[in-house]
This record gives C-alpha cells, sequence and structure tokens, in this order.
C-alpha cells in the first residue's frame, strides 16, 4: 500500500535507538529524532511492510512475503 506508515518507538534505556521513532513509509525505513525532528534513513525497499517492532538493539520488521532483523548497532540487517 504506498504511502502507508508503520511505527514502533524505542523505550529509553532499552538500547539503541531509545526514545526514537523508527517509521517505515513508502518502503523506507527512517529513525526520528523526537528532539530534532529529523529523520535519519535506515534502509530501503522494504517491499510490503506490516508490522515493526523493537527490543534493545533489534528491529524486528514483518512484511508480507519475509521477515528479518535490523541491528541498530551494526546498522545491517542480520
Amino acid at each position: 500500500m504506498a504511502g502507508s506508515k508503520i511505527s514502533c518507538i524505542g523505550i529509553v534505556g532499552d538500547g539503541c535507538g531509545g526514545g526514537r521513532e523508527f517509521i517505515i513509509e513508502n518502503e523506507i525505513l527512517f529513525a526520528r529524532d523526537p528532539q530534532s525532528a529529523k529523520n535519519t534513513t535506515l534502509l530501503k525497499n522494504i517491499k510490503g511492510a506490516k508490522s515493526i517492532s523493537k527490543k534493545a538493539c533489534i528491529l524486528y520488521i514483518v512484511c508480507e512475503n519475509e521477515s528479518f532483523e535490523f541491528d541498530l548497532s551494526a546498522m545491517k540487517c542480520i
């Protein structure tokens, strides 16, 4: 669905990215800093994203055809 947005918010003290909002919109994963309102692009070409969640330094992304993990400390998929 083009233009759809899903997101989760990192808990402060729970590893990397605490307090930031992680957003998938238009097939792009962003980290949004609430203080500066700046978006940082983390990953592109995320097809059919259904949900995103975070635990410690790992983002868990579920898509229509696959699921994967993005390590915020390494800044790459694992």
